[in-house]
């Protein structure tokens, strides 16, 4: 049975729920979560066997010292925003190392997070690089699963709350790249996949897909959000030249933006279920409904107490 468990960027949203999961499934585990900023770990410390150590896994020698003795590893780590250099950094140079470290520690277990739609064909640099990360993971030999999860929702999110929170104070609300879809997924059934993966070693060599019972398009999302906040907006879909152009502005203003032409791009993509590709389902979980999780976190605590929360998890 896995007895270190090595989580990297446990400290953020889908790390704390894999947290309290891995706590929950197999106590007396011991959890590592490497980051360089221990203050954001603060959540995640309070469990038992959790231990943040400050350390830059972007470095390959203390990625090594960080992984050592490790019964598994669970990769998490991602960006949203940047440049094609950084996606490249983020998604593919940092998994490269990864596999290198895990073949020469001969550790015996690796789950990797990465993205519905990923592809090489992709129009986005995000969904382009995801695709080249699983590559150089599968062709290192390393006894890995990858999990494919739609966007994530949950109490912590920056995706429903963050429409909330714009819907509490905009009179009508803009939005770029109205008709993409996607199928949500909470994210405590993702956490629940990564624990059943780690337990069951017959996903080794999987891809499972990790998505919601229900298909939206995220103006349908949007609406969603401010009817359950109780600030609901009429929603003003943008022609895509009028939303790139606002995109491309957001992305020159400080701080992590609302939205890129990465992010319009990416959405170019349906991010659902491809038929007959293995999912939660086949993982034995069955996925809770948007409508079942999102008005309990939506519906209390509105504010501009809520985007502090998000920046101070920056």
């Amino acid at each position: 049975m896995t007895r270190r468990i090595v989580v990297l960027g446990g400290t953020g949203f889908v790390g704390h729920a894999l947290c309290e999961q891995l706590v929950r499934a197999w106590p007396g585990v011991r959890i590592g979560v490497p980051t360089r900023r221990p203050r954001f770990g603060t959540a995640v410390q309070a469990l038992p066997g959790v231990e943040i150590v400050k350390a830059d896994v972007h470095d390959l020698a203390t990625l090594r010292r960080v992984l050592l003795r490790a019964d598994a590893v669970v990769n998490l780590i991602a960006i949203l925003h940047g440049n094609e250099a950084a996606f490249k950094r983020a998604h593919v140079d940092f998994p490269k190392a990864l596999a290198t470290a895990c073949r020469e520690l001969h550790i015996p277990r690796l789950v990797h997070v990465s993205a519905l739609g990923a592809s090489a064909s992709a129009p986005s640099n995000y969904l382009r690089s995801k695709a080249a990360g699983e590559a150089e993971l599968k062709q290192a030999g390393v006894a890995l699963t990858v999990l494919r999860p739609s966007v994530i929702f949950g109490a912590r999110d920056r995706f429903m709350n963050m429409f909330a929170q714009l819907q509490s104070v905009a009179p009508v609300m803009p939005l770029a790249g109205a008709q993409a879809q996607f199928q949500p997924v909470w994210v405590d059934d993702v956490a629940r996949a990564i624990v059943h993966c780690l337990q069951d070693r017959s996903t080794i060599g999987q891809t499972y897909e990790c998505c919601g019972p229900t298909v939206y398009s995220l103006a349908d999302l949007v609406r969603l959000a401010g009817r359950w906040a109780g600030h609901e907006r009429p929603v003003l879909p943008m022609p895509a030249a009028v939303g790139r152009l606002q995109a491309a502005v957001m992305a020159l203003l400080p701080g992590e933006p609302l939205m890129s032409t990465d992010n319009l791009d990416s959405m170019r993509v349906p991010s659902v279920a491809t038929p007959g590709a293995p999912g939660l389902a086949a993982l034995g979980i069955e996925a809770q409904a948007l409508e079942a999780v999102a008005p309990g976190y939506l519906g209390a605590g509105q504010g501009l107490g809520r985007l502090n929360r998000w920046r101070a998890q920056r």
